[in-house]
């Protein structure tokens, strides 16, 4: 997807719904500017690549989704994903980066401002 972004051209932006690469990839797309939003899948204990790209994301390039009903997060795996189950991959998030649950909420909701502008702000 890398390589048709750059042959193509990318949009002003490019968000990665459901980040699932590893932190080579990660780190590509940091350095391109793009939104990397992780879902539930960075809570499984067999995630550690994706967990390790998880960690290097900047505040402003990240978001956390339920890609419901699927990839629903550790320790409601194997049920259908909803909304609730945005905190548990948030939360989860926060520790593996070393902040705080609110910090990691601030900063992705101040992403999702940004990138999703009024259509977001509306839906609060």
């Amino acid at each position: 997807i890398l390589q048709d972004l750059e042959r193509v051209g990318a949009p002003e932006t490019v968000i990665f719904h459901c980040f699932s690469g590893d932190a080579a990839m990660a780190r590509e797309c940091v350095d391109r500017g793009y939104v990397l939003s992780f879902s539930g899948t960075v809570t499984f204990t067999n995630a550690t690549e994706l967990q390790e790209a998880a960690r290097l994301v900047p505040d402003g390039q990240l978001l956390v989704e339920t890609d419901a009903p699927y990839l629903t997060p550790h320790p409601y795996r194997g049920t259908p994903n909803e909304s609730y189950c945005v905190p548990y991959t948030a939360r989860y998030l926060a520790d593996l980066r070393g902040v705080a649950p609110e910090e990691l909420a601030a900063a992705t909701t101040a992403t999702a401002d940004r990138v999703f502008g009024a259509t977001f702000a509306g839906a609060k």
